[in-house]
C-alpha cells in the first residue's frame, strides 16, 4: 500500500488537534490541559502523527515544543482540515435568512493591544451591522488560519519566503522592544542597569517567539541571561495586569504599550536595545478579494497608523 494512502486510512481527528493545540500552546503540558488530557496520552498521539507522517514535527526540549520547517508546513493543512468540519458544522445550525456581513481578523497578541483598540471603536460607530471576530494567536498559527481562510486579514510578520506563498504583506510600522515597568516601581529610584532590572521579577513571552527571541539577544548582547521563575505568556492582557498592579518589569514590543507610555500608565526603563525594530503588517490572500467590510476595517488600519 502507497505511504499516502496509508497515512489517509490511519489518520484520525484527535492527531490533528493534538498537533494543533501543542504548536498553538508550545508546550505539551499546556497542550494537554487545553485538551484535557494527561501529558503521556498526548506524548502518545504526538509520536503516532509522526510515524504517520514519516517526519519530525516539533524539536522538544526543556524549554518546550518548537515546529520544524515541516510540522510549520503541516500545520497550514491540519489548520484546513479542522475549519472545513467546523463550517460544515455551522452549515447545520446555521439560521436561514441571516446575512450579516462577518470580518474575521487574526493579529500578534501585542499587535491586537496596540492597533485595534483604536481602529474598532470608530469602525463600528460607522458599520453598526459588521460582526468583528478576533483572535490572536502566534504568527505561525497566523499564517496557516490565513491560507486556510479562517481569518479574512491578519496583523503579523513576514516570515520565510516558503510559508508566505499565496500571501500579500503591507508594512504598517516598526515594532522595537521596550522594557516597562509601573510608574511608582522602586527599580525607578535606582541607577537603572540591565543586571539590576534582572533582580526583579519579569513577564517576557515564550520561547520561539520574536520578542523573546529579542530579549535573549539583549541580554546575551551585556552578558545576562533570563532569570528563572519569570512569566512566559502570550497573553498581552496579563502581561499588562500583572505590571500596572505589581512589580513586574514586562518585555515587550513597543506597538503594544504606545499609549499605555503617553498616558503615564506604565514607563519604560533607559535600556537600550538594538536594531531598528521588528516590522509589523496587514497580511491578506492574494487569491481571495475582501468583502466590502474588511476593506473598510483595512482603511481604518492603514488611517490609524502616524503618518
Amino acid at each position: 500500500m502507497e505511504k499516502n494512502a496509508l497515512f489517509s486510512q490511519r489518520i484520525r481527528l484527535r492527531h490533528l488537534h493534538t498537533f494543533v493545540a501543542v504548536a498553538q500552546q508550545g508546550t505539551l503540558g499546556r497542550a494537554a490541559e487545553t485538551l484535557n488530557l494527561s501529558q503521556p496520552a498526548l506524548s502518545k498521539t504526538l509520536n503516532e502523527l509522526e510515524q504517520l507522517t514519516g517526519s519530525r514535527l516539533f524539536e522538544r526540549g526543556r524549554m518546550g515544543a518548537q515546529l520544524t520547517l515541516t510540522g510549520e508546513q503541516f500545520l497550514t493543512h491540519a489548520v484546513k482540515v479542522l475549519d472545513a468540519l467546523n463550517n460544515a458544522g455551522q452549515a447545520l445550525v446555521r439560521k436561514e435568512g441571516v446575512n450579516n456581513d462577518v470580518v474575521r481578523i487574526g493579529a500578534l497578541p501585542t499587535a491586537a493591544l496596540g492597533v485595534l483598540p483604536a481602529v474598532i471603536g470608530p469602525f463600528h460607530q460607522q458599520q453598526k451591522e459588521v460582526t468583528l471576530q478576533v483572535a490572536t494567536m502566534n504568527n505561525t498559527m497566523l499564517l496557516a488560519a490565513l491560507k486556510s481562510g479562517d481569518i479574512d486579514l491578519g496583523i503579523g510578520r513576514m516570515s520565510d519566503p516558503e510559508l508566505m506563498t499565496g500571501l500579500n504583506y503591507e508594512l504598517l510600522f516598526l515594532e522595537s522592544l521596550k522594557l516597562v515597568v509601573r510608574p511608582d516601581h522602586p527599580l525607578l529610584q535606582e541607577n537603572i542597569t540591565l543586571s539590576r532590572v534582572l533582580e526583579w521579577p519579569v513577564v517576557v513571552s515564550p520561547k520561539g517567539t520574536v520578542p523573546r527571541q529579542n530579549a535573549e539577544t539583549l541580554l546575551q548582547s551585556q552578558g545576562c541571561k533570563m532569570p528563572a521563575g519569570c512569566i512566559e505568556t502570550l497573553s498581552a492582557s496579563l502581561s499588562r495586569q500583572l505590571t500596572v498592579d505589581y512589580n513586574y518589569i514586562w518585555f515587550v514590543p513597543s506597538g503594544a504599550v504606545k499609549d499605555d507610555l503617553r498616558r503615564g500608565l506604565l514607563t519604560a526603563l533607559p535600556i537600550g536595545t538594538q536594531g531598528q525594530g521588528e516590522p509589523i503588517g496587514i497580511l491578506t490572500r492574494v487569491d481571495t478579494p475582501l468583502s466590502a467590510g474588511a476593506q473598510i476595517l483595512l482603511s481604518a488600519v492603514r488611517k490609524s497608523m502616524p503618518a
